[in-house]
């Protein structure tokens, strides 16, 4: 059938052209984007992955039945040791807070195709030659799912059936007409939904929200955000952030603090930050470094919807 001409509107959504990765392999999450990209490389026998990650990236490891080893990460969020892959074995590596461009392109030399590089966290960061990457869209911009993969096209990414998503939107639409509070539950159910999905191509509804999103107003307000974050708290910040010259767009500002009661004093001041990742806190021992970063780093908000006179907001909670 032709395309329908006439009838009520839709939502309004100017395409503004391609959006980043718009040239990856769009699927459906970040997670099933690993998944695809594990099962096109075929050979996988042995990954390794670190401690300071999201549990969702044990999921499409069980699936496929694909072993892993847990490394540890320094200060700088960096390999505390550089394993030797044998054959068939690869890296993932976690692009952290989307600061760390210029170790993953280290790594890449190292590890060449041997390496996958996690940058759900870094959305604008540029997938590098040889190497396999995957990202999600959901941690920058309000879209109700998605997922990209860059990797080797061993596998007819039109076999798979495409994902619907208009019935996964009403956390984004109730923040609009009701506010944050009334839409959280909405959103905790969605993501619950997300967990065991079958890879699928990515909604059309999903790319033509990206799609009218003005990107490069994205990134220039994060890093500006960063930016005044950084001037203000970086004397009392126990994490080296990296000059801003060394990557691309932040997703957060991470805030490393020994203090206990400043997670709930931002809470409570409506500043919501989250844990990144409670699964660590099990997954690592006392005294360990990822289960200190687990329970003391804190991820300040830098996103778009905000400027100076929130960003100031968070300063004046901090320093209290």
């Amino acid at each position: 059938m032709p395309e329908a001409i006439g009838g009520y509107f839709e939502l309004e959504l100017p395409d503004r052209g391609n959006f980043p990765h718009d040239e990856g392999i769009l699927l459906n999450s970040g997670r099933n984007a690993l998944e695809y990209a594990l099962r096109a490389l075929g050979d996988v026998n042995r990954l390794f992955i670190p401690f300071y990650i999201c549990d969702v990236v044990l999921e499409p490891l069980d699936k496929l039945g694909v072993p892993y080893i847990l490394y540890h990460i320094n200060h700088n969020l960096e390999l505390e040791e550089l394993p030797t892959l044998q054959k068939g074995e690869y890296l993932l590596y976690t692009n952290y807070f989307g600061i760390k461009d210029e170790y993953v392109k280290k790594l890449a030399n190292h590890y060449g195709s041997q390496l996958i590089v996690d940058n759900v966290q870094a959305w604008f960061s540029k997938p590098l030659q040889k190497t396999i990457t995957i990202y999600s869209p959901r941690k920058y911009v309000g879209v109700p799912d998605g997922g990209v993969a860059y990797c080797p096209k061993n596998i007819d990414e039109d076999s798979f059936e495409q994902d619907l998503s208009f019935d996964r939107c009403s956390h984004l639409l109730k923040r609009i007409d009701l506010g944050l509070s009334d839409g959280y539950v909405d959103f905790k159910e969605i993501s619950r939904q997300l967990v065991g999905q079958p890879v699928k191509r990515m909604s059309e509804l999903t790319r033509r929200l990206l799609s009218s999103i003005d990107f490069e107003e994205v990134k220039n307000r994060r890093r500006k955000n960063f930016e005044y974050l950084h001037e203000h708290l970086k004397d009392t910040n126990l994490f080296e952030v990296p000059s801003m010259d060394t990557f691309a767009c932040p997703m957060v500002y991470p805030y490393l603090v020994d203090d206990a009661t400043l997670r709930q004093r931002l809470i409570s001041n409506n500043v919501f930050v989250a844990t990144y990742w409670p699964n660590v806190i099990e997954w690592a021992k006392e005294g360990e470094l990822e289960r200190e970063l687990a329970e003391k780093l804190l991820p300040l908000p830098i996103d778009q919807r905000y400027g100076e006179s929130e960003m100031q907001v968070i300063c004046e909670i901090v320093s209290r």
